[in-house]
C-alpha cells in the first residue's frame, strides 16, 4: 500500500510540473530579456496635433506610441489605432462634413479624460506583463528602464509568445497541448462579431468601439462563409490615404486600399490541437485565427490573447493516464 501512496505521488507531482512549465517559464524571465537587439519607438509629446500624431504612425509604420508630457516630465498614456477609430466614430457626421476635431485637437486636449496609462513596475517578469496584459484587456505595455525613466519597448502579445516559441522545443510539452481547441475550450464561440462585404466603413468602426474586438471577420450573407478579415490596423490606411472624411462607403470598398500584401484570412478548427495552434499562428504572425467549420462558416476566434490565457494564466489539468 505504501508503495502505490509513493507511485501515486510521484505520478501527480510530474503532471502539475509539466502543466505549469510554461508559466513557470515566464516567471523566470523579466520582460528586459524580450526586448530586441533592435527596433523601433516612436514618443509623442501630448502638445502634437492628433493628425501629426496618426500620420506619423503611418510613416513609421508603428501602431502605437507611448506619450510623454513635457510638464511633468512623466509617460502619461498611449496612443494607438483605437483612439483614431473613437474619434472618427463620435465626430463622423457624414462625407459632406468634415472632421474639424481631428484637424484641431491635441493629444493632450483629446486624451483628457480618455488617458489610462497601465504600466507594470520597472522590469517585471514576462508572467506579470502577460497577467497585466489580459487582466486590463490591453494589447500593449511599455517596458520602462528602471533607472532613466525611459520607455524602451512596447511589449505585445505576438512577441511575448514569439520568445516562448523559441524555448517550447527545450522543455517538455504538457499533455494539454496534444489536447484540441475544444476539449480545451479555448477562443471565443458565442456572439460572435462580424460585418459584411457591404457593411458601411462606420458602422464596422462602431462595432469595434461597442464590442472592444480588434478585428472583424468578413462573411458573406449566403450560409456565414468566411471571405475576408477587417483589422484595426486596417483602419491606419484611413489617416494614411486621408479618406476619413468618407466612411460610408462599404467594408469592401475600403480593403482594396490595403497598404501591404495581404495573404488572407488565416483559419483553423476546433478539432486541432493547441500544439498546431500556436505553431501556426506563431508563423503566420497573426493576432488571431478565424474557426471555421468544413464549409468555412465563422464558428469563433482564437486569438493571442486566449492562447497565452491558455498557456501561462490557467494551464488546463493535464490528462495523465497510466501507461502499462
Amino acid at each position: 500500500c505504501v508503495c502505490v501512496c509513493v507511485c501515486v505521488c510521484v505520478f501527480v507531482c510530474v503532471c502539475e510540473s509539466e502543466r505549469d512549465i510554461y508559466m513557470r517559464f515566464m516567471k523566470c524571465h523579466k520582460c528586459y530579456d524580450i526586448i530586441p537587439t533592435s527596433s523601433k519607438l516612436v514618443v509623442f509629446d501630448t502638445t502634437l496635433q492628433v493628425k501629426k500624431a496618426f500620420f506619423a504612425l503611418v510613416a513609421n509604420g508603428v501602431r502605437a506610441a507611448p506619450l510623454w508630457e513635457s510638464k511633468t516630465q512623466i509617460f502619461v498614456g498611449m496612443l494607438t489605432i483605437t483612439d483614431f477609430i473613437n474619434i472618427l466614430t463620435r465626430y463622423y457626421k457624414s462625407p459632406m462634413v468634415q472632421i474639424y476635431e481631428l484637424e484641431e485637437h491635441k493629444i493632450e486636449t483629446w486624451r483628457g479624460t480618455h488617458c489610462v496609462f497601465i504600466t507594470p513596475p520597472p522590469l517585471p517578469s514576462i508572467f506579470e506583463a502577460v497577467h497585466s496584459l489580459i487582466k486590463n484587456k490591453i494589447h500593449r505595455l511599455p517596458v520602462i528602464d528602471p533607472v532613466s525613466g525611459n520607455a524602451l519597448y512596447i511589449l505585445t502579445h505576438k512577441r511575448i509568445l514569439k520568445f516562448l516559441q523559441l524555448f517550447v522545443c527545450e522543455m517538455p510539452m504538457p499533455a494539454f497541448m496534444k489536447q484540441t481547441l475544444e476539449d480545451l475550450a479555448v477562443g471565443t464561440y458565442a456572439n460572435i462579431a462580424y460585418i459584411h462585404p457591404d457593411t458601411p466603413l462606420i458602422t464596422a468602426l462602431c462595432v469595434f468601439t461597442h464590442r472592444r474586438v480588434s478585428a472583424l471577420p468578413v462573411v458573406d450573407h449566403n450560409g456565414n462563409r468566411v471571405v475576408d478579415i477587417y483589422s484595426k490596423f486596417d483602419v491606419i490606411n484611413l489617416a494614411a490615404e486621408k479618406t476619413y472624411n468618407n466612411l460610408d462607403v462599404t467594408v469592401t470598398q475600403a480593403l482594396r486600399h490595403r497598404s501591404q500584401y495581404f495573404e488572407g484570412v488565416m483559419k483553423c478548427n476546433k478539432l486541432e490541437t493547441l500544439e498546431t495552434i500556436v505553431v501556426r499562428i506563431v508563423k503566420a504572425e497573426v493576432h488571431r485565427l478565424v474557426v471555421v467549420d468544413e464549409e468555412s462558416r465563422i464558428v469563433g476566434i482564437v486569438s493571442l490573447s486566449d492562447i497565452l490565457q491558455a498557456l501561462v494564466l490557467t494551464p488546463h489539468i493535464s490528462t495523465c493516464k497510466w501507461v502499462n
